[in-house]
């Protein structure tokens, strides 16, 4: 009998139940952060109207969400060694509910913005948190896989939901409702966690890297605003350029201090490899796609169509289905045969996806735009499995944590940028734009979203070549010696 199925006969009836409880609240909070990503974005025109915003505004209030998230995700996983599993997850859900409330009785824009920051601090203590429980619960290998597998399912089906839910939220109670149907779901959660969730914590925690996060910080936020308000102040404006030479300053001082440090936040040595440095990249571009092309569809199916919340949620279930369906097919084909072709078929649907909407009109035949996003979602879907596969290909077991925070972080920052870039398309005068206007202003837009996906055809062909893979298999090495 092997091992593992040692392991699960042994598990006695009480610790099973206890597993299983452990799992629903991890997926309680993954499904509270993921919601949130799609949620806000068919509230986006009812918030426009009810807080008086501009297009700069809107693109903060999903930015401050995503960028903060990507900013401490690498953190939280450290904090979590240290100060205890079960601690830091439920200061998470707590934050998170109470920046959920405060979003819901917002006041003004600014308000707004500040209580999506605060909601990001605790969203970004739960996921990595929730993984490092679910290892440390389950200890059988394959129920491991298959607790990870449901808890990862979740994160699809919370990409699916958001827009409908929020739909529905929106025409009828109102916007305020997408933030507080999360206090209820963080009351119970914190209810249960503290009564299931066994406390933990690193016999070695790894040591805080302050200088790195305020490091990490800094270049993103410059870059984000750089990019958001350059559309507004001009791109020539000092503000807007020093905020650039900011962000180059922070990365080289960031990867000059993080080669020197023992234990860094970010470990720049995995960046030799090839393989992961071009699936960081295009994990940047897939989310970047995903989440400027919805942040645009938003405002052009309610604000230039006039179609309700909910019908604009309907448009986007096809790309939900299609990243659901296509994701675990993706996977299966990536572990069988490689991940160069679903690389270049990711790439070419978004390709067909920005393709199809670069005329977009008032009178665009709603069975292509359904085409064009179902194409953007197959893009995610084929893309997703893939990268993560070829950012641990060839990567030491003692760094597959750390790869696997910088991939999840390159999420978060290419979703920032994505609706950075895409909006700042549609110009400064982007607020009072309305119905043929404002589906012109998205054309720039649509061939950006062509363009990435051509992007992500070249890195997927230059990270799967036989070069490539001979760096990865030098820096494993390297990394396993030093």
């Amino acid at each position: 009998m092997s091992a593992s199925l040692e392991t699960a006969t042994t598990v006695s009836a009480p610790e099973r139940r206890t597993q299983r409880w452990v799992l629903v609240v991890c997926c309680m909070s993954v499904l509270l952060v993921s919601l949130d990503v799609t949620i806000v974005n068919v509230a986006l025109p009812s918030i426009q109207q009810g807080l008086d915003a501009t297009v700069n505004g809107l693109q903060w209030i999903l930015d401050a969400y995503t960028l903060v998230m990507a900013a401490l995700l690498l953190m939280a996983g450290s904090m979590a060694d240290r100060f205890g599993r079960r601690r830091i997850f439920l200061l998470g859900i707590a934050v998170f509910t109470l920046g959920s409330v405060l979003c819901a009785v917002a006041p003004s824009l600014g308000f707004l913005i500040a209580a999506r920051v605060i909601q990001a601090l605790g969203g970004a203590m739960l996921n990595p948190v929730a993984v490092s429980i679910l290892r440390n619960t389950f200890h059988d290998p394959k129920a491991r896989s298959r607790a990870i597998g449901i808890w990862a399912g979740v994160i699809g089906i919370s990409i699916a939901l958001g827009p409908i839910v929020g739909g529905l939220l929106v025409d009828g109670p109102g916007w305020r409702y997408i933030f507080l149907v999360n206090a209820p779901i963080g009351i119970a959660a914190i209810i249960l966690a503290a009564r299931v969730i066994p406390e933990g914590r690193a016999a070695r925690p790894r040591r805080f890297d302050a200088v790195g996060q305020v490091l990490v910080i800094v270049l993103l936020v410059t870059l984000v605003y750089g990019i958001i308000e350059g559309a507004r102040l001009g791109w020539s404006s000092p503000a807007v350029i020093g905020c650039f030479a900011v962000t180059v300053a922070a990365v080289t001082a960031l990867v000059l201090y993080e080669r020197r440090r023992v234990e860094p936040l970010l470990d720049v040595r995995v960046f030799r490899s090839i393989p992961f440095s071009g699936a960081a990249v295009m994990a940047a571009c897939v989310f970047a796609g995903t989440a400027g092309s919805l942040f645009l569809s938003t405002l052009y199916l309610q604000s230039a169509r006039g179609y309700s919340a909910l019908e604009a949620g309907l448009y986007s279930l096809p790309a939900a289905v299609m990243t659901l369906v296509l994701s675990p097919v993706a996977g299966r084909i990536a572990g069988k045969h490689g991940s160069r072709w679903l690389f270049i078929a990711a790439g070419l649907a978004r390709i067909a996806a920005g393709l199809l909407l670069i005329g977009l009109t008032l009178h665009t035949p709603p069975g292509l735009i359904v085409l064009a996003f179902a194409l953007n979602g197959a893009g995610m879907g084929l893309a997703n499995p893939p990268i993560s596969a070829t950012a641990m290909s060839g990567m030491p077991a003692a760094q597959a944590g750390v790869a696997g925070g910088i991939t999840a972080a390159a999420n978060q920052i290419g979703a920032s940028l994505g609706v950075a870039i895409l909006g700042a398309t549609l110009g400064i005068n982007a607020t009072g734009l309305t119905g043929p206007a404002y589906a012109e202003a998205t054309h720039t837009g649509w061939l950006i979203l062509a363009s990435i996906g051509a992007l992500i055809v070249v890195l997927g062909v230059v990270t799967t070549s036989r070069g490539a893979l001979k760096t990865a298999e030098k820096a494993a090495t390297e990394l396993m010696a030093e």
